[in-house]
């Protein structure tokens, strides 16, 4: 998989690339990740990447010529690769990312996130570039770069080679619709806190059942909207 990442703080993202996961996965090739710095690509002499909003009002947007710019020569490159590419725009606007959007993301071969900033963006970046508009959440952020942080490592984890357990996976939080189940490891015995007996007793049948017991009952204590979720599917497959 490729990401570029189109962002006028380029910095930002050094200390996340660098480290953990998403090092590794650079580093064994299964990911490539290249930064582009917007204002290398803008017109204006004095690098401005931004401008007063037709119309008035607070704050600034980011103009529509440079993003442009760097999408055109990241496309124009991958397509004498002969490669697809899908253009993300980072954006309150955006449907909520979550777990099925990362997994769906995950089988793209080249992503382009583009970061947005201040108070907004030119509309015709949305019109005419993005494929696709994701959000992380429903707050207020500086910008787009911590989302594109988040979706950068959800999706390369998922890359197949990038963890090294490959079961891993299947048993976190929010695959099935489910919240993790609770996990231990030694001492057995903490300040007088024990671990679950059935942990230790070497039955992984009946640990395999223990542990789907409690991530049902955290999730229906913690998050019942992702039961509720569950059965909504399974309503419409029934009714289908």
């Amino acid at each position: 998989m490729r990401i570029d990442i189109i962002t006028i703080f380029p910095g930002m993202f050094e200390p996340i690339l660098n480290e953990s996961i998403i090092k590794r996965a650079q580093a064994g090739n299964k990911v490539k990740i290249n930064i582009y710095d917007l204002r290398e690509y803008t017109s204006d002499r004095h690098r401005k990447v931004d401008d007063r909003p037709f119309g008035g009002g607070s704050g600034m947007v980011i103009c529509a010529q440079p993003i442009f710019k760097v999408v055109e020569e990241i496309k124009r490159k991958a397509q004498k690769a002969k490669g697809k590419v899908k253009t993300i725009l980072l954006c309150p606007q955006g449907k909520t990312f979550s777990q099925k959007i990362a997994k769906k993301l995950a089988k793209e071969k080249h992503l382009i996130l583009i970061c947005g900033h201040y108070e907004g963006i030119d509309e015709r970046v949305r019109k005419n570039l993005a494929d696709e508009e994701i959000s992380i959440g429903d707050y207020v952020l500086t910008g787009g770069e911590l989302p594109a942080m988040v979706l950068t490592d959800a999706l390369v984890r998922l890359i197949p080679g990038v963890l090294g357990d490959k079961n891993s996976l299947n048993f976190e939080s929010f695959e099935g619709n489910l919240l993790e189940y609770p996990q231990y490891t030694r001492p057995a015995d903490f300040r007088g806190q024990e671990v679950p007996a059935v942990l230790l007793s070497g039955d992984h049948k009946k640990i395999e059942e223990w542990r789907s017991s409690q991530a049902l009952k955290r999730t229906r204590q913690r998050r019942p909207d992702l039961l509720k979720s569950i059965r909504n599917k399974k309503g419409k497959s029934k009714n289908g």
